[in-house]
């Protein structure tokens, strides 16, 4: 379903993305690349049901940020911030000749598609936003701030899951034992000895305890994105994206595109059919 490939950062790091690609039809050859940029503590493997279904139609490419997944972790946890994470997406995008892409980025990787998407408009041929925007709440952030890096280990799958389930089961209240099972999957690995273990640098937490408290005012960023077309999805109980945050940006751009996901806080998994329905009309109507 997908190949691998690894490049190597600016600054010597070995880093993973997983590539699907695309039909060998002209209109495939004509449409923008899908980049897939996970969030804070994710993968490539959180876009394992999003990107084969639009692999029928676009090429996907989902990287790991650097000290998560299959990405080298970095020996200095201070680089863990947006601008390294944003030049290593610039340096995939050079590697790979990628061009013009559609970003679909979740939390964290809508923040680098927006980041990407004021500073580079002419590699950017739209922008879906998953559960994030140009405010971020301090509810949110304070419960990411809580536990990230901070989770005790676990001795089995089983553990895994009940400690996944603690963290994020008011975002996925109605998810099946089945789904959960997926879902650790995606977010652990077994380590040598066969425990899972959470597939993410726990430094990545002192990087974010380090930083300010709330981001830099992002209005100004979202200004520079009028051009762009816009997807935005929203968690309908997300702590992280208010109804008054994506209110503002309608009025600011109107011409952005929303969709709330029901039963979803931060953030949906993309897999809601109302979800895919809206990701496929945005990208089926951005110009080649």
């Amino acid at each position: 379903m997908y190949r691998e490939q690894r490049w190597t950062s600016a600054d010597g790091l070995e880093l993973y993305c997983r590539i699907h690609d695309a039909p060998a039809s002209g209109a495939a050859r004509r449409a923008p690349t899908v980049l897939c940029l996970p969030g804070l503590t994710r993968n490539s493997r959180d876009f394992e049901a999003l990107a084969p279904h639009l692999a029928a139609r676009y090429r996907v490419v989902c990287p790991d940020l650097r000290g998560r997944g299959f990405s080298a972790r970095d020996p200095h946890w201070q680089n863990y911030h947006p601008g390294t994470y944003l030049a290593d997406v610039q340096g995939l995008m050079q590697a790979l000749g990628l061009g013009r892409v559609a970003i679909i980025g979740t939390s964290l990787g809508g923040l680098l598609g927006m980041m990407l998407g004021a500073t580079a408009p002419q590699d950017v041929a739209g922008l879906v936003l998953n559960d994030v925007g140009a405010e971020v709440d301090p509810r949110g952030i304070e419960r990411i701030r809580s536990y990230t890096g901070l989770l005790p280990p676990v001795g089995t799958w089983d553990e895994a899951i009940q400690q996944y389930r603690a963290v994020n089961g008011n975002a996925w209240p109605d998810l099946s034992d089945e789904t959960w099972s997926k879902l650790v999957h995606r977010s652990y690995r077994a380590d040598a000895s066969g425990k899972p273990v959470l597939d993410c640098d726990p430094r990545v937490g002192d990087a974010l305890r380090a930083a300010p408290r709330a981001p830099g005012d992002l209005w100004p960023v979202f200004g520079r994105l009028r051009d762009i077309p816009m997807l935005v999805v929203h968690g309908a109980h997300s702590d992280i994206l208010s109804v008054s945050t994506l209110e503002r940006m309608q009025r600011e751009k109107p011409d952005l595109e929303r969709v709330t996901v029901g039963n979803r806080g931060h953030v949906p998994l993309l897999d809601e059919p109302a979800a895919l329905t809206a990701i496929d009309r945005f990208l089926a109507r951005l110009r080649p």
